[in-house]
């Protein structure tokens, strides 16, 4: 008979087997639990990052050239516009996303969640600043907007308009006209080079194409002459519809070398002296731009034309007029003559007009200093001359 007292063998392997299922087992469900777990942790960490922010109101943040996307992401939770920087970082490593923060100045819209904010960051949809520079305006009126401008790195500042000129790449090159007057919008801290070179660029640009448009047989020979004349009939025409025969008129002019007679200029040429005024003196002021004591077109322009005057200058309209002077009816129309005689008349009536303007002023109740400054009163415009537009 065999003994019964020990376990056999088979009985043995049996156990050793249930043991080691029950510990398999035991490990599958802590695996279960621990993925469980991460798959839990990482949708609350999407959860984190997809979920509409705290902040009930919009918010700027500059974001500094280099500046690590942990360090945005510290300011941010620390402006109350993101939660937890830690667990967007956690899931943009879980899914090995590492965005690129480009430089700039952003809104963050109000509840903006973190994945809307780092689109932004990504896309480099900063807030655009601008500064607009109006035609006719000069070369020195730009400078003194990018100079006043809070959101411009100025760098070109205290420079001469030479020195600024070689710093563009264009040494040896007078500023004036050269830019074109435009309204230009930037990311702030946009260095004041880099906007002056987008409208040197834009004013070739558009030179280029007028001179290729224009009107055979012109008394221009080449496109800075046009720059030139197009500056002029900017600063003399106060209504669009009259560039063309205001250039009209100068190219006449030139034609047949009688001077120009343009005021405009003779304010360019006096510089800081012109007083608002212009007197018979400054007439016969002699400056390399006094169209009055001098031939021809000023050495250079004396404003930033616009594309339409750029347009008229190289299609000026024939009418065959050789003068214009102001009507005097307040329009800023001009009334055009073919001969001298008709253009003494018409300054006549200007200048009965100016009297009859100044007599009314001098009827009505005197302005306080603070209802003129309500009202914007300003003064009636200087009498009238001989040449080709006095204001």
């Amino acid at each position: 008979m065999p003994e019964t007292g020990g376990e056999t063998p088979r009985a043995s392997r049996q156990g050793r087997a249930r043991g080691t299922r029950r510990l398999l087992l035991g490990v599958l469900a802590a695996l279960i639990l621990a993925a469980a777990a991460c798959l839990s942790g990482f949708f609350w960490l999407r959860g984190e990052y997809v979920t509409a922010g705290p902040a009930a109101a919009a918010s700027r943040i500059e974001v500094g050239s280099g500046a690590s996307l942990r360090s945005v992401l510290a300011r941010l939770e620390a402006d109350g516009s993101i939660r937890n920087a830690h667990a967007v970082e956690w899931y943009l490593r879980l899914r090995a996303q590492q965005p690129r923060v480009q430089a700039g100045t952003y809104e963050i819209p109000a509840h903006a969640s973190p994945a809307q904010i780092i689109t932004l960051f990504e896309q480099g949809r900063v807030i655009l600043e601008q500064l607009t520079v109006v035609e006719g305006a000069t070369f020195a009126d730009f400078l003194a907007a990018l100079d006043q401008h809070p959101h411009v790195a100025h760098t070109l500042r205290g420079k001469s308009p030479a020195e600024i000129m070689a710093a563009l790449g264009h040494p040896a090159q007078a500023a004036e006209g050269e830019f074109f007057p435009d309204t230009y919008r930037f990311a702030a801290n946009t260095a004041d080079a880099v906007i002056l070179g987008i409208a040197y660029d834009s004013m070739q640009r558009l030179l280029e194409a007028a001179w290729e448009a224009r009107r055979p047989r012109l008394p221009l020979d080449t496109p800075y002459q046009a720059l030139i004349l197009a500056s002029m009939v900017e600063k003399e025409a106060a209504l669009k519809s009259e560039r063309a025969r205001i250039a009209g008129v100068f190219i006449n002019r030139l034609r047949l070398r009688m001077r120009l007679q343009s005021d405009p200029t003779v304010i360019y040429g006096l510089g800081p002296a012109y007083d608002g005024t212009i007197h018979t003196r400054d007439l016969l002021r002699d400056t390399p731009y006094n169209s009055y004591t001098r031939e021809g077109l000023p050495p250079t322009p004396i404003a930033l034309p616009g594309r339409e005057s750029l347009m008229a200058t190289v299609q000026p309209e024939d009418s065959g007029a050789l003068y214009f002077v102001a009507t005097g009816l307040g329009d800023g129309a001009h009334h055009f003559s073919n001969t001298l005689e008709e253009h003494n008349s018409a300054v006549q009536t200007y200048l009965l007009r100016l009297r009859e303007q100044e007599r009314r002023a001098r009827a009505k109740p005197p302005i306080t200093p603070a209802a003129a400054a309500v009202a914007g009163a300003s003064a009636p415009p200087p009498p009238a001359g001989q040449g080709a537009q006095r204001r």
